[in-house]
């Protein structure tokens, strides 16, 4: 059965970080690249950050750039997202997302993350 569980969520104040992990089982991890997403209510879900199987590759919107960093752990089948000089409008709730180039694709449940004061 596959799985994607998101944790690592949870309340934090404008100019901190987080960590966010997606424990992967259930299917050949290191076969498939990783996404971060965010969905922030009544606004379409957004790509966070994207890095390829192995690791060595990572991709960012230009928005996020210089304040969010995936890794990934293949060892662990584990994919992580650091989160730096959070702002309020980072609020939303973060998934996890695995595609291999064949087009299969797997989604997490989700983490809630909130930035306020």
């Amino acid at each position: 059965q596959v799985q994607l569980v998101e944790s690592g969520g949870g309340l934090v104040q404008p100019g901190g970080s987080l960590r966010l992990s997606c424990a992967a089982s259930g299917f050949i991890f290191s076969s498939y690249a990783m996404s971060w997403y965010r969905q922030a209510p009544g606004k379409e879900r957004e790509l966070v950050a994207r890095i390829g199987s192995a690791g060595g590759f990572t991709n960012y919107p230009d928005s996020m750039k210089g304040r969010f960093t995936a890794s990934r752990d293949n060892a662990k089948n584990t994919v992580y997202l650091q989160m730096d000089n959070l702002k309020p409008e980072d609020t939303a709730v973060y998934l996890c997302h695995a595609q291999n180039t064949w087009g299969t694709r797997y989604w997490g449940q989700g983490t809630q993350v909130t930035v306020s004061s």
